[in-house]
């Protein structure tokens, strides 16, 4: 019996690929060898991630292109493509007559079946445990008082498709805090982070990360600042430096982009960073911040709560303090000493009559100051 040693080698990108299969005759030789990358003087073995990438580029495949195995299309639940379809109608990438098919011709249409295999992508985008197949595929939130203690935290699983939506409800109900303002009888609530950069930064995490690795998403918030980390790298022959300036989209992995696209929940302009730094600007916060590792995004965005109250409520406070008259200032503390005052009662401690006590009443109402809860007679003042 002889041995045979197969040695292939081919250039990619600029780097030398060697591989060394081992058979022996009269068998086949298996391809089960060893792998090395060679740039330069160096050479490397290529294990784990990086090797299953490199094989799947030569196949002229994507890690979300892989087909699935005993994964049926009746293991779908319908609640992820019906929020596809409402997003698609809605941002007008898809019209009611495109989407008058079934879900599995859905999936045939976006690129997501293989023959009678479910790829990758769809598991990650319309089904209702993606995490059976794709351990990680979750975001994980929690509030850090300092970068020791974690005072409370969320998941959120479940399809792809829904997951920004998610994300961005949970954070802004639970984690952010609102400032309201007036700008004189317009009511104004400002958030930490504009939404619509929060977003955008959750969607990049979401399209573009890497999910081989079994981590999950990562968001931080902290008092002074909201960290979103994600597995992921750039693409080949990018520099730092080129990520900030105008470039093409070259997504990692195209079938949950394309699907995002037609969603209308991305471009397919290569303008997230773009548009996150705008929306930053547009609303008066400070620049988002990056961190990029070998095999980790980390977007920040500076916060400054505190800071941020004190400012709003002090800048309200001198515009709309001379909108609030002395006299309306003592109505005021008389309906939170007794929040079951009468108009006639407050028309006497006041010294006005009691049709000039409902307009002033009516006033504070439309300033925001004052609410009526309840009936006339049973009801009670709240003072705001």
């Amino acid at each position: 019996m002889a041995i045979i040693v197969d040695i292939d080698v081919c250039e990619s990108e600029g780097k030398i690929y060697i591989s060394i299969a081992v058979g022996a005759y009269p068998f086949p030789i298996s391809y089960h060898g060893v792998y090395y990358i060679r740039s330069g003087s160096t050479t490397q073995e290529l294990t784990g991630n990086a090797l299953d990438e490199f094989m799947l580029r030569r196949q002229g495949k994507t890690w979300d292109g892989v087909p699935v195995p005993y994964v049926k299309f009746d293991d779908f639940e319908s609640d992820a493509f019906k929020a596809f379809r409402r997003k698609a109608v809605g941002s007008g990438r898809l019209t009611e007559k495109d989407l008058e098919i079934t879900d599995e011709m859905l999936l045939k249409n976006l690129r997501l079946i293989e023959g009678n295999y479910m790829k990758r992508a769809s598991l990650l985008l319309f089904h209702q445990d993606p995490e059976n197949w794709i351990p990680g595929a979750y975001v994980k939130i929690g509030f850090f008082e300092n970068a020791v203690d974690l005072l409370y935290q969320d998941e959120i699983h479940g399809p792809l498709i829904t997951m920004a939506d998610k994300v961005e409800d949970l954070v802004y109900l639970k984690y952010f805090k609102g400032i309201i303002s007036y700008k004189g009888l317009q009511r104004i609530e400002s958030y930490p982070v504009p939404r619509s950069a929060f977003r955008e930064a959750i969607l990049n995490a979401i399209v573009h990360r890497d999910y081989s690795t079994g981590n999950p998403i990562h968001i931080h918030v902290y008092p002074d600042k909201v960290l979103i980390y994600n597995d992921g790298k750039l693409p080949d022959n990018w520099t730092v430096e080129e990520l900030f300036v105008s470039h093409t989209s070259k997504p990692y992995n195209p079938l949950i982009a394309g699907t995002f696209f037609r969603s209308g929940q991305i471009e397919a302009w290569g303008r997230g960073i773009e548009k996150i730094t705008e929306s930053c600007k547009l609303w008066g916060k400070p620049e988002p911040f990056y961190r990029i590792r070998s095999n980790e995004v980390m977007i920040g965005f500076n916060t400054n709560i505190v800071e941020n109250f004190v400012e709003n409520f002090v800048e309200n406070f001198v515009e709309n303090f001379d909108l609030v008259n002395t006299t309306e200032i003592k109505i005021l503390e008389l309906m939170r000493a007794n929040p079951k005052i009468s108009t006639k009662a407050i028309a006497k401690e006041v010294g006005i009559t009691s049709r000039y006590v409902q307009v002033h009443i009516q006033a504070l109402k439309t300033k925001g100051l004052l609410e009526r809860v309840g009936s006339s007679k049973g009801g009670h003042w709240v003072v705001k």
